[in-house]
């Protein structure tokens, strides 16, 4: 059974890395790159491309910080090694979850897909294209959805914050999470020893072994018993005798 929920939970864990490499493709897609003699132009920075008229268009920027376009300032260091930290237990947890809910894992597989997408970008991209040290590369964002212009704050927003696939999968993930929270696993369930709980229940198996046996263990039962066990042994010295007897008259008969 462990080693079927094992499979299942690798199906979620696979789920998870194909939306890493759709989220990769797309940016690559949208950014350009030139590999290993593969070349691809990709759009340019800034320009905005009709998807669903102005409500959703395709555009590329860059930004240093978190999801959305959030800046994240001196700590992008911390929010990198973070999100290596977050996408290596993250993978765990979906392993040992073997009998969750099946919304959790699918929260969890996007969880996942998008702590990884992300930390791809901000910590190789800068190296791989030249433009940034180790852990300090942007993250490529291209998706740009309109809404009512809103002042919040005197900061003024025109479209919602142009994000990309990783992010989608947070975003997606943490509202399933939300609609099935009472059947998220706790952390002492999922990690804690089997072996205590084994050894609790053999505990309370001998346990209610021994609370059964007193019950019936009583004066009055012991009596009966030994009262069967007497008439038992009374009927079977009856047997012998009559059975000696009978033989004793069968020898007398033959004599004569």
């Amino acid at each position: 059974m462990d080693s079927i929920e094992n499979k299942n939970n690798y199906k979620f864990l696979l789920f998870g890395f194909f939306l890493i490499l759709l989220d990769q493709a797309t940016k690559l897609a949208i950014k350009g790159f030139d590999f290993f003699g593969f070349s691809h132009q990709g759009i340019e920075y800034g320009s905005l491309h009709s998807v669903i008229g102005d409500f959703v268009q395709i555009t590329y920027i860059e930004n240093p910080g978190m999801a959305f376009g959030i800046s994240f300032g001196w700590g992008k260091i911390f929010l990198s090694l973070f999100s290596i930290v977050a996408g290596i237990a993250l993978a765990v947890y979906l392993l040992r979850i073997k009998s969750a809910h099946l919304a959790v894992k699918i929260g969890i597989s996007l969880l996942f897909a998008g702590a990884v997408g992300n930390l791809i970008d901000r910590v190789f991209y800068g190296v791989i294209f030249g433009e940034q040290s180790l852990f300090y590369g942007y993250v490529v964002d291209f998706i740009q959805v309109d809404i009512p212009d809103i002042d919040f704050f005197g900061i003024f927003y025109t479209h919602f914050p142009v994000f990309n696939v990783a992010d989608s999968c947070v975003t997606v993930g943490v509202v399933f999470l939300l609609f099935v929270h009472k059947h998220i696993p706790s952390i002492q369930e999922v990690f804690g020893k089997k072996s205590n709980n084994e050894s609790s229940n053999l505990d309370n198996s001998y346990r209610n072994y021994d609370d059964a046996y007193l019950m019936t263990s009583t004066p009055i039962v012991d009596g009966i018993i030994d009262d069967v066990d007497n008439d038992i042994i009374n009927e079977e010295n009856d047997s012998s005798d009559s059975f000696d007897d009978s033989s004793s008259d069968s020898g007398d008969s033959s004599s004569d």
